[in-house]
């Protein structure tokens, strides 16, 4: 054998180990490549969770023991029932891994709940933070720590210019890391309420949806893809003003636009569904995500272009005559219902 040969049989020999190494390497980290990991996400509007002491710093007087309609310890009690037999419904594969609430009146009333018995092996801790609003009702986000860290929390502060004197709630926003690897940021909102109209307070809701857009927007500049959720009772309805055009949800069809905001609860609404009903259904319970999330590129992905409005039939006042709507708590009298709003979910992957 010729030299040459010899040296072209080395090199086939040398080639063949290559391979085998390489295909030995794509099989063993095929084998321990980690499999996709689901997560949840849910939001409920929980009608006014007040406890029964009086905070003079707030307008709490119509949820006290002595109110006219009287808030007893009783009903506190039995409202925590409620909502921890809702909760525990929402995801069938077990308890949302985030919670967004609204209407919370303090921190003590969320210890109570996801120390409630039907909720504590929900493993749930809280991020809240007392907001200027009148009537004392905040939003929060409860988490699952074995899935979601968070990183950073701050609380949005709405001024109006043309009605500084107009205290709302705060936007909720945390940014935070999903099973220790995909960044995500959550706000948490609960804009001004049509309690006087609506034309008259929809400028509110039309600062508060601009204002969310430049905050997004900065997040976009900064993380190109980033994997954002705006979730909330916006008190208008998808294709209002100030989310379809100031907010700039759009609707999740695809071509999709990067860096950009798809409002996954437009299709329920415009096929009749909602998460309250007034003269008719609403859905003012909104879950609006990224395009990353939407087609998966960033590591997260939502595994539906539409939420989920949670209604199940216990859930639900059943008049004579028109639709049954959400069992509420309490109006011009006590019912003993679960809250006015249905609660909404999305399933997530990350990947």
């Amino acid at each position: 054998m010729t030299k040459y040969q010899n040296g072209i049989r080395k090199l086939k020999r040398t080639r063949y180990v290559l391979i085998t190494i390489i295909a030995l390497q794509l099989v063993f980290s095929s084998c321990t490549r980690k499999p996709a990991q689901s997560f949840s996400f849910a939001f409920y509007n929980v009608e006014n969770l007040f406890d029964t002491i009086d905070d003079p710093h707030i307008r709490d007087n119509s949820h006290l023991p002595d109110s006219d309609i009287p808030w007893t310890s009783e009903r506190y009690r039995h409202k925590l029932d409620n909502l921890s037999k809702v909760m525990s419904a929402v995801d069938t594969g077990g308890y949302p891994s985030l919670f967004g609430l609204c209407e919370v009146e303090n921190i003590d009333v969320l210890l109570d709940l996801i120390n409630h018995p039907s909720m504590n092996k929900a493993g749930y801790r809280i991020l809240h933070k007392d907001s200027p609003d009148e009537r004392g009702i905040d939003v929060a986000l409860l988490y699952q720590a074995n899935v979601y860290a968070p990183a950073e929390t701050q609380y949005i502060q709405i001024i109006f210019p043309d009605d500084p004197n107009n205290k709302t709630r705060d936007i909720l926003y945390s940014k935070g890391v999903v099973y220790g690897k995909d960044t995500l940021h959550i706000f948490i909102n609960h804009w001004v309420s049509r309690w006087g109209g609506q034309e008259k307070t929809e400028p509110h809701r039309r600062f508060i949806g601009a204002l969310l857009k430049t905050v997004t927007d900065s997040i976009f500049a900064a993380q190109p893809n980033a994997n954002i959720i705006v979730s909330g009772d916006l008190n208008d309805n998808p294709d209002d003003l100030s989310i379809a055009k100031d907010l700039g949800a759009q609707s999740p069809a695809k071509p999709l636009n990067k860096n950009s905001l798809y409002n996954l609860s437009l299709n329920k609404f415009e096929q009749g569904e909602g998460s309250l009903y007034y003269k008719s259904w609403d859905m003012f319970d909104q879950v609006i995500v990224s395009s990353s999330i939407l087609d998966g590129k960033n590591g997260i992905k939502v595994d539906s272009e539409d939420q989920l409005v949670i209604k199940h039939d216990w859930m639900l006042y059943h008049l004579e005559k028109g639709p049954a709507r959400p069992s509420r708590t309490a109006a011009r009298s006590y019912y003993g219902g679960y809250s006015d709003h249905l609660p909404v979910l999305i399933k997530l992957t990350s990947k």
